[in-house]
C-alpha cells in the first residue's frame, strides 16, 4: 500500500531525497546481490568497502578537496566533536578562538572549557539574542584554530561568508554541509552531523587536514583520537553502515541527479527567496533573523501571538506540512529547507501561509 508523504520541514533527523528512499527500499532486502541486508553484511567486505570508499570519493569531488583533506565517519554526533576538537588540537600553551553565534557554539565552548583549555570568545551575537552573524572579527593571531558554526538552526542564521584569516578554521557544518560552494582549503576541519542535510542519524562526516592530524597527543583513549579514524579509514570499529550507505547516496544524488554543489546552491536560494520574499511582503509573519544574517537552511519566523502560532502548527500538520514547530528553547515557527526540500514544496507552504493569513488576520 502506497502511504501519503508529506511535505517535511524539520530540522533534524529531516528530509531525504525520494530517491535516495527508494534505492534503499529497492535493496533494503538484498545489496547489490549479495543476499543479504546493507545493515546485515560485514563492515570488513568488499561490498562495505566500495560503499564507503564511494562517499569519500564524492566528498573530495563535490567540495574540490585536495590531498591534503581526508575524508572521516565518526559517531556521537557533532556534539562528540565539541569535546574532541579540543582534546587533539589544544596542546599545553595553546589557545583557541571561538565565535558564539547560538546553542551550538555555546556547546562547544563550554566542552572545550571543561577540559581546562583556552578558549578566547572574540565575538558574539548574544547581544541581540543571537539573530545575526558577527562582523569586523578581533581574530587572535596565534589562536591554535578558530571555530564558527556556519549555520545555526535555532535562531535561524547562517555565514554568508566566511572569515578570511590566516588562522585555521574550524567549522560546525552540521546544517548546511553541501549546501552551496566554499572553498574547503581554508579549513583545518569540517564537521557535520549527517541527520539534517545529508543522511540519517548515526554519523558525523569530519573533514580534517592532515597537518592537523600532527597535531594529535599520543595518550588519548583510540576512539577520541582523529589518526585512530584516519589510519583506519574510519572502520577502526564496527561504524555505522547504515547511515554511512543512505549518506553516499545522498551524495550520489548530489553529484549525478542535481548536477553539483553550484546547482544545489542556486535551487536553496530559490527556496530561500520564495519563503523570504513571502514573509517580507506580510504583515502576519515576521522573520526573526536580521536580514544580512538569514539562514538558507532554517527559516524563522512568529506570528501576532503564540495561540495563533499553536494553531498554524496545528492546521499545517493537518493539511500535510510537517515539522513547522519552531525549537523548544525559543518557541515560534520554523521551516527547515535543506537539500532534500523541493521548491515544490516551499511553494505549497507559501500557499498554505497565505490562506491561513487570510483566514486568521
Amino acid at each position: 500500500m502506497t502511504q501519503h508523504r508529506i511535505y517535511n520541514f524539520n530540522a533534524g533527523p529531516a528530509a531525504l531525497p525520494l530517491p535516495v528512499l527508494e534505492e534503499i527500499q529497492a535493496s533494503f532486502l538484498d545489496f547489490q546481490g549479495t543476499g543479504m541486508s546493507i545493515t546485515e553484511i560485514s563492515h570488513r567486505s568488499k561490498p562495505f568497502d566500495a560503499v564507503i570508499n564511494d562517499a569519500v570519493g564524492r566528498t573530495q569531488r563535490l567540495l574540490k578537496l585536495g590531498d591534503d583533506h581526508q575524508v572521516l565517519f565518526i559517531q556521537g554526533g557533532a556534539s562528540m566533536q565539541f569535546c574532541m576538537i579540543p582534546m587533539n588540537f589544544l596542546g599545553e600553551g595553546d589557545a583557541a578562538d571561538y565565535v558564539n553565534t547560538g546553542a551550538w557554539s555555546t556547546k562547544a565552548i563550554k566542552e572545550a572549557r571543561i577540559q581546562g583549555k583556552t578558549v578566547n570568545v572574540v565575538a558574539s551575537s548574544e547581544d541581540k539574542d543571537f539573530s545575526y552573524i558577527p562582523g569586523n572579527i578581533p581574530f587572535t593571531k596565534d589562536a591554535a584554530f578558530a571555530h564558527i558554526t556556519s549555520n545555526n538552526t535555532i535562531k535561524g542564521t547562517q555565514w554568508a561568508e566566511f572569515p578570511d584569516i590566516q588562522t585555521p578554521l574550524v567549522s560546525d557544518m552540521s546544517s548546511d554541509i553541501m549546501s552551496r560552494p566554499f572553498d574547503a582549503s581554508r579549513f583545518g576541519l569540517i564537521y557535520a552531523g549527517a541527520q539534517k542535510n545529508i543522511g540519517p542519524a548515526g554519523v558525523c562526516m569530519a573533514i580534517i587536514r592532515k597537518d592537523f592530524l600532527d597535531r594529535t597527543p599520543a595518550g588519548l583513549p583510540a576512539m577520541l583520537k582523529y589518526t585512530t579514524f584516519a589510519d583506519k579509514n574510519s572502520m577502526f570499529n564496527t561504524p555505522p553502515c547504515f547511515a554511512i550507505y543512505t549518506l553516499q547516496l545522498v551524495l550520489k544524488w548530489l553529484e549525478e541527479t542535481v548536477g553539483g554543489l553550484d546547482k544545489m546552491a542556486a535551487v536553496n536560494q530559490e527556496k530561500a527567496d520564495a519563503l523570504y520574499g513571502f514573509i517580507d511582503n506580510s504583515d502576519f509573519y515576521r522573520g526573526t533573523a536580521e536580514k544580512e544574517s538569514r539562514s538558507r537552511m532554517n527559516v524563522t519566523f512568529r506570528l501576532p501571538s503564540e495561540d495563533l502560532e499553536k494553531r498554524f502548527i496545528e492546521t499545517a500538520l493537518g493539511e500535510g506540512f510537517g515539522g513547522l514547530k519552531g525549537h523548544r528553547s525559543v518557541g515560534g515557527c520554523r521551516a527547515s529547507i535543506y537539500n532534500a526540500t523541493g521548491i515544490d514544496a516551499v511553494n505549497a507552504l507559501v500557499a498554505f501561509m497565505a490562506e491561513f493569513e487570510k483566514k486568521n488576520a
